[in-house]
């Protein structure tokens, strides 16, 4: 058996891997913003919105992006920051595109969870939160926007653990919040951070740490304030839960952090404890068991996002995937498990944004987008190992809104079967056909309504083809597990529809839910499911 060199083993120790979550306009790409400018790869933090500045964000590469202000795809972005070598996945807020989250959730290692202190959990944190406890993925809290009015820093615990059911530890607490806000009170260094505004944020600031009980401490704070923190920090230890090291990494206890990404304050406190607090790659579950990164020598990697048309002048799809284990070099040539063929890696780039850097190597760990001539799907297992093996598949989520899409031109119809059938490969959209017919009536499937909308604005930029849509009315979609089942003689009831997927996969829509349950009466053995395998 090939042993793993000492060389790639550091080279994975160094890799943390993880996925910023939150609820749309909580700051969570400022917060990226924030990691960046602390790991050199950005000199000034342009404001998202593009108001303070006339930047976009660095992390929002498609033109609906930069228009509406809001993330739609997942970017990879990559820095070195005191040893260690860090992959952030930016995930869309979004509700409407959580299904890119919850594919880019399965990429990652663990997750920065960003709350806006004013408004506490919110719905899209929720659904995505869901993920991460299914994965038991470690959860990090940065309690965002301290530096604006907040909600009683009690109350914000107590929210995060009646709504999400996670354990909270502070690891810092805050003093005031809006014009009050002061800083933070540092609970295991017993000191106070002063907060200070740095033009927007835009620069690194200077944190000036000052011990609680230091007599300077009467001149900087108020003494109502100090008396406050004093009463909130003894209720604190005496109420709240210690810092575990084995909860946090099963997903069970979450450190808070208080501070605020636009001023910058408490951002490079959060991610220095952050770094230390997570661990390295960990083993991935495999058809033969777990592959660990520390002890299989052989390259490994799985697809989890596909992206076409990220370069206008190229035309090109690039699959996104996270390495498991071993070396990446460039050009080299892996075998393709769903493919069932050998196929040679090129062009391998890692992205800031729409601006990418080709790379010579990458290790376990990181992410990489390489050039897809349209081979891959998501879920797809690569490896230059001998013993072949496949990743667990990642689970295609129901889509909860269905419309009838045609082209305009009938003259474009190579250009709408082609523009269609690339954004379904991403992932964004789903596509079915009804059950006898050919690819003139397709049914799109999409997980959030705005979904439509970016399908309609990408077939017309980038592939010069108008649409008409129609709304369907339904709801509920089912897959058919019965591998020998004849849906001719399926007899459901009136508002069932049947379809089938790309992959001619048997599938019924409903439009109420009672429906589902009376189709299975009417066809005994009938087996449905709700996720798409």
């Amino acid at each position: 058996m090939p042993q793993i060199s000492n060389e790639i083993k550091n080279e994975i120790k160094k890799r943390r891997t993880f996925a910023i979550i939150s609820h749309p306009d909580a700051g969570k790409t400022t917060l990226t913003e924030k990691f960046l400018l602390y790991g050199g790869a950005i000199n000034t933090a342009g404001s998202v919105k593009g108001k303070a500045t006339s930047k976009h964000a660095v992390s929002d590469w498609m033109e609906i992006e930069k228009e509406r202000g809001i993330s739609v795809t997942s970017s990879v972005l990559q820095f070195n920051y005191d040893g260690y070598c860090i992959n952030i996945l930016d995930t869309p807020g979004h509700q409407d595109f959580s299904e890119d989250t919850y594919r880019t959730l399965m990429a990652a290692d663990s997750a920065v969870m960003v709350i806006d202190a004013s408004k506490g959990v919110e719905a899209q944190t929720r659904k995505l939160f869901k993920v991460c406890t299914m994965r038991h993925i470690p959860i990090f809290t940065f309690i965002n926007k301290m530096d604006r009015e907040a909600m009683d820093t009690f109350e914000l615990l107590d929210d995060i653990e009646q709504e999400l059911g996670i354990a909270t530890c502070p690891v810092n607490w805050p003093i005031g919040s809006g014009k009050n806000f002061k800083g933070v009170y540092d609970r295991a260094e017993k000191e106070v951070e002063l907060f200070s505004d740095t033009k927007k944020g835009t620069t690194h600031g200077e944190v000036r740490k000052v011990k609680f009980n230091d007599p300077e401490i009467a001149w900087l704070i108020e003494d109502s304030q100090r008396v406050q923190l004093e009463e909130e920090i003894e209720l604190q230890d005496g109420a709240g839960a210690e810092f575990d090291q084995e909860l946090v990494s099963r997903g069970e206890l979450s450190p808070v952090f208080f501070g605020s990404a636009l001023t910058n304050f408490g951002v490079e406190t959060f991610l220095r404890h952050f770094l230390k607090m997570t661990s390295p790659p960990l083993p991935r579950n495999a058809d033969k068991g777990g592959i660990d990164p520390m002890e299989e020598p052989d390259f490994s990697a799985f697809v989890f996002k596909i992206q076409a048309n990220m370069n206008k002048a190229h035309r090109d799809r690039i699959a996104f995937m996270r390495i498991c284990s071993g070396e990446f070099e460039a050009g080299m040539e892996v075998y393709h498990m769903q493919g069932g063929r050998k196929v040679r890696l090129s062009q391998p780039q890692q992205m800031m944004a729409s601006e990418r850097k080709i790379i010579d190597k990458a290790y376990g760990g990181d992410i990489i987008g390489v050039f897809d001539p349209g081979i891959f799907s998501i879920g797809d297992t690569l490896t230059a190992s001998a013993e072949r093996f496949a990743y667990e598949g990642i689970p295609t989520f129901a889509p909860e809104h269905f419309a009838r899409v045609r082209q305009v031109d009938t003259m474009k119809r190579k250009q709408f079967i082609k523009g269609i059938s690339q954004i379904a490969q991403e992932g964004a959209i789903q596509i079915f056909q009804e059950y006898n017919t050919g690819m003139e009536e397709i049914i799109v499937g999409v997980v959030g309504v705005l979904q439509f909308d970016v399908l309609k604005y990408r077939l017309e930029n980038e592939y010069n083809v108008e649409i008409r849509m129609d709304s369907l009315p339904y709801e509920y979609i089912r897959w058919i597990e019965n591998e020998d089942v004849d849906m001719a003689k399926l007899t459901g009831t009136s508002d069932m529809k049947k379809v089938k997927d790309l992959r001619d996969r048997p599938l019924l829509l409903f439009v109420n839910e009672w429906s589902i349950r009376m189709t299975q009466e009417r066809n005994e053995g009938l087996i449905l499911s709700e996720f798409g395998r």
